[in-house]
């Protein structure tokens, strides 16, 4: 398509002479300007993927991919409806759990609202975001009545650590002939956890299923069965085929994303605005890259036209500017996309060092529930990013290649 005579004419232009500079000027403003919009552009998106995978591994890490609940009554036989699950082809885990919402006392005063969740041995097993991130105490301590498990925010506010006591306040209290009294139970810490969530390390505490039970009025019963799958992006047909299994009993069963819409619907919409405004930067890039080429041609008139009288055809002349053009696009968004790649492969330690430098927090983990600025590369959206940018440098040499082919040769000359 484009020739050597076409090659070789638009790498002289893009080398700009003395009093050519301006030309040449804006040019690299419009390189920078589509390097800079491609990169940011990769790793704001690449952050928002890293920031919703991050946030649905905590939550599904502690919440299960489905929850089966009773409905209207309690859920006493939760031993034989956790195998029943269990023999579903794709469940990994299947177990009950207790859960209610308490207020929690440390030995030296203050109290702060949680969570509390009764949990069997073998379910907190199937927990790794929890059991893999113990660091202090140990988990096979959590048996009995009077032990609990707790986060490591949790221990920090209230300056807790193994062998300490906690009490866990019921706000519904107890009906006595003088009125209703908050329940209070004291809990020894047996293991401290880390999730990397500040909300869930500063608000959940693991109890024994008996204890739970006990404490929150709930004899013989539990709240709901959480439920682990192999793929949590394709459980519908696991969960269909729990509701057949459990047909004759009555349940509500809620999956992941009925149980995150809201989270999932606000990560969504603010993807997709992000890509929006940033590519706003692109699209003013790709304007500058029109008024370069367009300031190109009015100074290369004189030369366009003796290429012309010299048998030059109108497409050999609108191929060298098309050529010049999407140089300029082409170049700028493969500098960005290495750019953005490379940052985000190093966004953490980037992060750390500008930190460091500044002295400020940069990514507040009581904000943003995490403790480390992810980022994942979705290389869909990638190509999309490199392909967007690409078409939009090309459209913009359009316009201008049109009007250098239309030069009269006869016009520009006279008016030299």
């Amino acid at each position: 398509m484009f020739g050597p005579f076409e090659r070789k004419v638009a790498a002289r232009y893009l080398r700009a002479r003395r009093g050519e500079r301006f030309v040449s000027v804006i040019a690299i403003f419009s390189l920078v300007g589509i390097a800079l919009g491609v990169a940011t552009l990769i790793i704001v998106m690449s952050v928002m993927n890293g920031f919703r995978q991050e946030l649905l591994s905590q939550i599904l890490g502690l919440n299960g991919d489905i929850g089966v609940y009773a409905a209207g009554q309690p859920l006493t036989n939760y031993d034989d409806i956790s195998s029943r699950i269990l023999k579903i082809p794709g469940v990994t885990a299947a177990f009950p759990i207790v859960q209610g919402e308490v207020l929690m006392s440390g030995p030296q005063g203050g109290a702060l609202g949680g969570i509390a969740r009764g949990i069997t041995p073998q379910g907190l097993a199937a927990l790794p975001t929890v059991s893999n991130h113990v660091i202090s105490g140990n988990l096979s301590d959590l048996t009995g009545d009077g032990v609990i498990a707790i986060g490591g925010g949790l221990a920090s506010q209230f300056g807790l650590t193994v062998g300490s006591t906690i009490q866990l306040i019921l706000p519904q209290g107890k009906a006595t002939i003088i009125g209703t009294i908050p329940s209070i139970q004291s809990f020894k810490v047996v293991a401290v956890f880390e999730t990397g969530m500040q909300q869930y390390d500063s608000s959940f505490v693991f109890i024994p299923l008996q204890a739970a039970q006990t404490l929150f009025q709930q004899p013989n019963a539990a709240t709901q069965i959480q439920v682990y799958v192999t793929d949590p992006d394709h459980d519908d047909a696991i969960k269909q085929a729990i509701q057949t299994t459990l047909a004759s009993t009555p349940m509500r069963i809620l999956d992941w994303r009925q149980n995150n819409d809201s989270f999932l619907a606000a990560v969504t919409v603010e993807g997709n605005v992000m890509f929006l405004i940033l590519t706003l930067i692109i699209l003013v890039a790709a304007f500058n890259v029109i008024s370069s080429l367009i300031m190109m041609v009015k100074d290369k008139a004189r030369d366009i036209a003796i290429l012309r009288t010299m048998g030059a055809s109108s497409g050999a002349i609108l191929r060298i500017f098309l050529m010049c053009g999407a140089s300029v696009g082409f170049l700028g968004t493969f500098i960005g996309f290495g750019l953005g790649t490379i940052f985000c492969a190093y966004i953490e330690n980037i992060r750390q060092f500008v930190q460091k430098i500044t002295g400020t927090p940069l990514f507040d983990p009581t904000v943003y529930y995490l403790e480390q600025l992810p980022a994942k590369l979705d290389w869909h959206q990638v190509t999309e990013v490199l392909l967007m940018s690409l078409a939009l440098s090309l459209l913009a040499t359009i316009y201008p290649s049109w009007r250098a082919a239309r030069i009269d040769p006869i016009e520009a000359l006279r008016r030299e």
